[in-house]
């Protein structure tokens, strides 16, 4: 399990994110929303191991992390156990998008990574662009790429910020689908996104942030019956810009 415990994570005194607790389950899907400029991508970043809270502590599986990290301990990062795909996919684009695909195992010499990239070529219908580079492909076809290279490292935690925002909703469908079958083979997922639809029929557990801070958090029935004013008026804001 990957686990924070009252993590605060801040720039010169100023919390962006403020005694967070929460737990991300192998075989479950755990779906993130709230608006803008509440803490989300933050978050994301801190259970990465990317940016180091100034207190509080991550557990992942039999690893801890606890804040302030001592200076005098050496710091080994828990990737690619833990794999993020951010919404800036960061694609290199000197390579073309299969070699993109392909960089994460040629780096870690494994031998097996042409049979896991035909698996995601058919599994995010990429056959068409996948020979092209990034300059050449669309946003959702990036998206798409980036995704199937943080798969090829077979994390057992995936952490996604917003990667069905440039797809349309065939892609989503497909990408909803795929992430379904990875929560199948016990994998751990943690999702960013403003697609409440998408959430809806993703999530086996919700989270709801505002002002840097965890304000509701339940199963999916939660985006239809909130509990608190925060959600319920942050749930009609949405219903009223769709």
């Amino acid at each position: 399990m990957l686990t924070a415990k009252n993590i605060t994570f801040g720039y010169t005194g100023t919390p962006i994110i403020k005694d967070i607790s929460l737990a991300i389950k192998p075989g479950e899907i755990t779906v993130l929303i709230g608006p803008s400029g509440c803490g989300k991508t933050t978050l994301l970043r801190c259970l990465a191991l990317l940016d180091r809270p100034q207190q509080g502590s991550i557990d992942i599986e039999d690893r801890t992390f606890a804040y302030p990290w001592p200076p005098e301990k050496e710091f080994v990062p828990p990737w690619p156990v833990v794999t993020t795909v951010f919404q800036s996919l960061f694609l290199w684009p000197h390579l073309t998008l299969r070699k993109n695909v392909l960089l994460p195992v040629r780096l870690r010499g494994t031998s097996d990574g042409m049979e896991k990239l035909n698996e995601l070529i058919e599994a995010f219908d990429m056959k068409d662009f996948i020979n092209r580079y990034p300059n050449e492909a669309s946003l959702g076809q990036r998206q798409r790429v980036a995704l199937a290279r943080a798969l090829m490292l077979r994390p057992r935690y995936l952490l996604l910020d917003e990667i069905t925002s440039a797809l349309d909703v065939e892609q989503i469908s497909k990408i909803l689908d795929f992430l379904k079958r990875l929560r199948g083979k016990d994998i751990g997922i943690f999702l960013i996104t403003h697609l409440l639809g998408f959430a809806r029929h993703a999530a086996d557990q919700v989270l709801f942030m505002a002002d840097g801070e965890i304000a509701e958090s339940g199963g999916p029935e939660i985006l239809k019956t909130p509990k608190t004013e925060r959600l319920f008026q942050f749930l009609s804001v949405v219903a009223a810009a769709s």
